[in-house]
C-alpha cells in the first residue's frame, strides 16, 4: 500500500482489560488507516484517576497478538501536560476562558460524563458572568475552580458546529461552555485529544459512536486554537443482549476470557471480522489483505449486538 499521508490512531484509557467492544473499534480504526496506506499511532488516554499500570502493557500485548500492528512507540497523555498546559494558556491570554465553582449536583451531573456533557445537558453558564466581588469570594471558601471555555464566536453566545461524519454524514452540536481543566488542575478529554490529535499530526479519527456529541466541541476548540480538525468516522458500539453497552459483567468479553475458553486469537480476530460483516482470514498475515480490500461503506451501521458463548454443562 502507498501512503497517502493518512494518520489514524488509537487511543485507550489503561484503566482495564479491553473488551469485544474495545477490540472491534481498534480493528476497524486499524483497518481505515492501513487500507489508506497511512500511518497508524497509539496514544493511552491516562488522565483519569482509574488508570492502573499493568494495563499499559496488557492492552499493547491484546492487540498484538491479534495481529495488529501501530507505528512508532505508544504515546502518553500524563507525558504531554506542558502542551495543554500551553494551549489553555493560550486562550486564557484571549479571554476565552473563565473559572467555574458549580459542583457536580448544581449543574445536574452535566459536568459528569467522562468525555463532556452531551448537548442535551449543556452546561447553564452559572460561573460566566460572576461579578468581581462573588468571585473573590468563591475563590476563598478553597475549592479550586474548573476552567471552561468561552463559548461563541464573540463569546457571549454558544457556538453551533456541523460535523460530517464519515460514516453517519452531518452532525450539528451546540457547543456549551464545556470545561477545559479540572478542578484538581488536570486537563479535560476534550481539550487533550484536540491538542494531541493535531501535535501528532493525526488527520482521521475512527471511533464508537457513542463520542459523536463530542466532536462539535472538538472542532469548534481546533478552530479557536488554529489546528486542523481531523476527519470523522463514527462507527456502532457493540452492545448486551440487553441493550447496554458491552461491559465485563455481561460474560466473556474481553481477550483472557475468550481464549480461556479455548478460542484462539484467529477465532476472536474472525469473530469481530464477521460482527462488521467481512470476511475471516485463514491466518493472522490475511489481515494485511483485508485491509486491501476494505471498503468503510460496506460496514454497518447498526450496533453488534453481543451473544456470550452458551455454558456447556
Amino acid at each position: 500500500m502507498t501512503d497517502t499521508g493518512t494518520t489514524g490512531r488509537w487511543a485507550p484509557s489503561p484503566t482495564g482489560d479491553l473488551h469485544l467492544g474495545n477490540l472491534r473499534t481498534a480493528l476497524l480504526a486499524w483497518l481505515f488507516a492501513r487500507s489508506a496506506g497511512g500511518r497508524f499511532l497509539w496514544r493511552f488516554e491516562d488522565l483519569d484517576g482509574a488508570v492502573r499500570p499493568k494495563f499499559y502493557d496488557s492492552q499493547l500485548r491484546d492487540l498484538a497478538a491479534l495481529g495488529l500492528d501501530w507505528d512508532g512507540e505508544p504515546a502518553r497523555q500524563s507525558d504531554r501536560l506542558d502542551l495543554y498546559r500551553d494551549a489553555i494558556g493560550d486562550l486564557r491570554r484571549r479571554g476565552l476562558t473563565y473559572e467555574c465553582f458549580c459542583t457536580r449536583k448544581e449543574i445536574a451531573e452535566a459536568a459528569a460524563a467522562p468525555h463532556g456533557p452531551s448537548p442535551e445537558g449543556a452546561y447553564p453558564g452559572t460561573c460566566r458572568h460572576l461579578a468581581h466581588a462573588e468571585l473573590e469570594r468563591r475563590r476563598t471558601e478553597g475549592r479550586p475552580p474548573a476552567l471552561r471555555l468561552r463559548s461563541g464566536t464573540d463569546g457571549s453566545v454558544p457556538a453551533e458546529e456541523t460535523v460530517i461524519d464519515r460514516q453517519l454524514g452531518a452532525h450539528s452540536g451546540i457547543v456549551d461552555d464545556f470545561v477545559l481543566q479540572r478542578g484538581d488542575g488536570t486537563p479535560a478529554y476534550n481539550l487533550a485529544v484536540v491538542v494531541d490529535d493535531a501535535a501528532q499530526g493525526v488527520n482521521q479519527v475512527v471511533r464508537g459512536d457513542d463520542l459523536l456529541p463530542s466532536t462539535p466541541r472538538q472542532v469548534h476548540l481546533a478552530r479557536l486554537l488554529g489546528l486542523d480538525a481531523p476527519s470523522h468516522a463514527h462507527v456502532p458500539l457493540v452492545l448486551s443482549p440487553e441493550g447496554r453497552r458491552l461491559a465485563k459483567r455481561d460474560g466473556a468479553v474481553t481477550f483472557a476470557d475468550r481464549l480461556s475458553l479455548g478460542e484462539t486469537p484467529l477465532d476472536i480476530v474472525n469473530l469481530l471480522l464477521s460482527s462488521a460483516g467481512l470476511d475471516p482470514v485463514a491466518t493472522l498475515d490475511g489481515l494485511a489483505e483485508t485491509a486491501q480490500r476494505f471498503d468503510p461503506a460496506t460496514l454497518p451501521r447498526q450496533p453488534w449486538v453481543y451473544e456470550p458463548p452458551a455454558i456447556q454443562p
